[in-house]
């Protein structure tokens, strides 16, 4: 019986301790923060660091975007239900790039061999903070 209770715990909601969210949606999202902080932390701050001359001003914004919600990981790892308004950041502008950028160059059979495909790649990894978040809780708590 103990073996059950171990893996089914995870599964079950934790009013004690989450607030009535699955403690995987709580591992999940500390999964997604940490990766987050890595990945796009990494990507950004070592852009930031390392650029020389004058900034584009579209070019700097998105990579002072992209370093603040990746340091703002930080606490999301600590706190992920407090800081679930930065995974509905990442989710809402990766699908609306996807939409109005990827999208139409896919359907016209560009997307390949584009400037866009790498930052495709990159943005179908959205699926994982999608899974992660915890719609129910955030519906509630937020609204």
């Amino acid at each position: 019986m103990k073996t059950l209770t171990f893996i089914t715990r995870p599964f079950m909601r934790d009013y004690t301790h989450y607030e009535g969210v699955r403690p995987i949606q709580i591992y999940l999202l500390r999964a997604v923060f940490t990766l987050t902080l890595i990945f796009i932390g990494m990507f950004s701050w070592t852009a930031i660091i390392n650029h020389e001359g004058a900034w584009k001003p579209v070019n700097a914004v998105a990579f002072c975007m992209w370093a603040a919600y990746s340091t703002m990981s930080v606490l999301g790892i600590i706190k992920p239900l407090k800081m679930l308004p930065i995974i509905v950041l990442q989710v809402f502008y990766k699908i609306v790039w996807l939409s109005i950028v990827a999208y139409p160059l896919w359907v016209r059979d560009e997307l390949a061999g584009s400037d866009a495909e790498q930052m495709t790649s990159d943005f179908m990894w959205v699926i994982m903070p999608i899974v992660a978040m915890p719609w129910g809780y955030f519906l509630r708590s937020f609204f």
